[in-house]
């Protein structure tokens, strides 16, 4: 079995092994305030009280103290960056010497290529120059290298997919600094802590380094994640340097529409919020709070009186990295469960919430033994705005209308143009992308392949990539590749449609009630078959429910400003009584004997309906669409009569009334026509008497 850590942003797996333990003579001896941390209260045997159990007022305090311990760790601050790194001008000088030789060989290469015209032909080729060049120039470029593979509008894609290989992997520093950096950050002696830790780092990263080790009081198993001493030194006059070549680049540079500094600012602050582990810590709280609900996530407890800005001591997990098929298979597990478990949790963070885990790489979704799907390191989070949660579901139904002008003006919502820039442009262009791309079912496209195209479109034109959407991007198409391990021809939009739908019937938010209704109708007619795909999908999420998808239409029908869909339901309620009345009068006339018809309908053999055999097909479909649909709300699980019981309360208020009222005045009309055209045909002689 494989135990899975996680260092630095990244998680890594190794197979267990014996014999880790430092012996006794190599810890410091107890000191008098160790004796006194192990006099103080504990709860179940266990003095770091764990997030979701045990004491919570005991569990605060410890998390007070872990804050306290942390109240000088490092925020980013371009200006205090400035002042340090300003009146150091030989530290500054030899680094930018470092980074010039090794960016300006590689710069200088693209120029000699744009000038032969082999620049686009040797593009791969120096995309994978590029990624080794940051890993050399270490743990801020190797950042930087992974947060340009998120940026479409930056790079494009051959940059993008190597630029995504980059790996946190980098040398161990020394096992005496990391336990000297625990015993400082956390005030006492190692043995007054664990019983036993690796002698060696078990995993090391761009960040940090992992130990395994075990609690004293209480012999849990636990992952320690140690800082990589300097660290903020190493970034920081990176940074300071690369914000300097990004107002060069703004100045400069017109093919980047994107405001580079800006993107660079944002970045930092990321990085800066990895390096304090109780930020980290608070983190997982959160994200554990809202997603491990369910059974089938885990995410590992923080142990705050072991945690501090530059330590990090949480739950052992022990796991297989989502892309190793064989051993995941070998424990009696599917790869494809897992990722459909990921792409569940993960829209539910993107989309309900608006909180979620920005770095879900292989190393941060593990398969636990019992089945689980275990998240961790919460170094890099995200969240996504409220607007744009609504707005993302939008784009996507405006996707499937193929509306390309909604689809154009959703990128004001979703803030990748701003409000005075003219998307009439854009129109053609996703017009001629999507029909290509669409010509195959939702269900069918390849994720990656869509984001790529989109991407590949809107880099003509001058938009901006928010940093959340970017993040997102990077989620799905992770998630995407983990599941291609498994099956090629896994598609994640395919596994995410259940969601959507489910959100377009139940959700009441007004943006999503207009985009239901948009997809639903058509030039004033009803597509029948647009709700029985989006019921059959729905149904797939667990958490939908007849009674959901029922209330929120018709509050929405019935409110003040929906006489113009009301207008559109009464004509669609007639069209449906009509069908499905004079369908009973074709199966009636059916079974009535031959000599019977005549007798019954007017001397008329042929049949008793003034109707083509075209228009009677087409009611049988309507009928046989309709009683299906109404099969799936009725068969939907937890399904009981008594959920109707609001419905129906809403259906006597006066205004339903009022349009039931309407409904029965339709069908009446319709149906007396149809009666009085039947009473004044002309009946048919048969052939046979002439």
């Amino acid at each position: 079995m494989s135990l899975v850590v996680s260092a630095g942003g990244h998680s890594f797996c190794l197979q267990a092994r014996r014999g880790f333990s430092i012996s006794k003579s190599k810890l410091p001896k107890l000191s008098a305030r160790a004796a006194l941390t192990e006099a103080r209260p504990r709860v179940n045997g266990s003095l770091a009280v764990q997030v979701l159990g045990g004491d919570r007022a005991e569990d605060l305090q410890a998390e007070a103290r872990a804050m306290a311990r942390a109240a000088n760790a490092s925020v980013y601050s371009p200006e205090l960056l400035a002042r340090k790194y300003g009146s150091r001008p030989v530290q500054v000088l030899k680094r930018t010497l470092e980074i010039l030789v090794a960016l300006g060989s590689f710069a200088l290469k693209l120029l000699l290529e744009q000038r032969n015209g082999t620049l686009d032909r040797n593009k791969r080729k120096r995309a994978a120059e590029l990624r080794t060049i940051f890993t050399r120039l270490g743990p801020t470029f190797v950042k930087l290298g992974q947060g340009l593979s998120t940026r479409p509008d930056i790079c494009p894609p051959e940059y993008l997919e190597e630029l995504a290989r980059l790996q946190d992997a980098l040398p161990t520093f020394p096992d005496a600094d990391a336990f000297s950096c625990i015993e400082t950050e956390l005030g006492v002696p190692l043995d007054s802590i664990f019983s036993s830790i690796s002698p060696s780092p078990i995993a090391a990263a761009s960040l940090g380094q992992v130990y395994k080790a075990q609690l004293k009081h209480s012999g849990q198993t636990v992952a320690v994640k140690v800082q990589r001493p300097g660290i903020e030194e190493a970034i920081g006059l990176d940074f300071y340097l690369i914000r300097g070549l990004g107002f060069l680049i703004n100045k400069y540079v017109d093919i980047i529409s994107s405001d580079v500094v800006a993107l660079i600012d944002e970045f930092a602050r990321r990085v800066y919020q990895e390096l304090n582990y109780v930020q980290e810590g608070q983190n997982a709280r959160k994200f554990k709070m809202l997603y491990a609900d369910r059974e089938d996530i885990l995410v590992p407890d923080i142990f705050w009186n072991y945690t501090s800005g530059k330590v990090l001591t949480m739950d052992w997990v022990d796991g297989v990295k989502l892309n190793e098929q064989a051993a995941i298979e070998s424990q009696g597990l599917k790869v494809l469960d897992l990722v459909n478990t990921g792409i569940q949790c993960s829209l539910r963070q993107l989309l309900e919430y608006g909180y979620f885990h920005a770095d879900p790489h292989p190393g941060n979704l593990l398969a636990t033994p019992e089945g689980k799907l275990a998240f961790l390191d919460f170094g890099m989070m995200s969240e996504t705005p409220e607007e744009a949660r609504s707005a993302i579901i939008g784009h996507v139904v405006h996707m499937v209308n193929r509306d390309y002008e909604a689809m154009a003006r959703d990128y004001y919502a979703l803030d990748f143009l701003s409000p005075d820039v003219d998307v009439t442009p854009i129109v053609p262009a996703l017009r001629d992308f999507f029909d290509d791309a669409l010509s195959y079912t939702v269900s069918e496209l390849n994720f990656k392949t869509l984001v790529d195209g989109l991407g590949a479109v809107l880099y003509q034109y001058p938009f901006n990539v928010p940093a959340y959407y970017a993040l997102i991007l990077r989620s799905l198409t992770v998630l995407e590749g983990l599941a291609l391990y498994a099956d090629p021809n896994f598609k994640v939009l395919a596994a995410s449609y259940p969601y959507f739908a489910k959100r377009l019937l139940t959700d009441p938010n007004p943006y999503l009630r207009d985009a239901l209704i948009e997809l639903l109708f058509k030039d004033g007619r009803f597509r029948w078959n647009r709700l029985e795909n989006l019921l059959v999908q729905g149904r797939k999420d667990r958490d939908f429910t007849a009674k959901d998808a029922l209330q929120p239409v018709l509050k929405l029908l019935l409110g003040p400003d929906g006489e113009e869909l009301r207008t559109l339901v009464i004509k669609e309620a007639v069209r449906v009584t009509e069908a499905v009345a004079l369908c009973t009068v074709v199966d009636t006339y059916n079974s009535v004997p031959p000599f019977m018809r005549t007798l019954m309908f007017n001397g008329n053999g042929g049949g008793p309906l003034a109707m083509s055999a075209a228009e009677l097909e087409s009611m049988i479909e309507l009928r046989d669409q309709v009683f299906r649909i109404w099969g799936l709300l009725r068969s939907s699980e937890n399904f009981d009569p008594a959920l109707l019981q609001p419905i129906l309360q809403v259906l006597q208020q006066r205004d339903a009334r009022m349009l039931g009222g309407r409904v029965v005045g339709g069908i009446t009309q319709r149906l007396a026509a149809r009666l009085l055209q039947q009473v004044l045909r002309t009946p048919t002689v048969p052939t046979s008497s002439l």
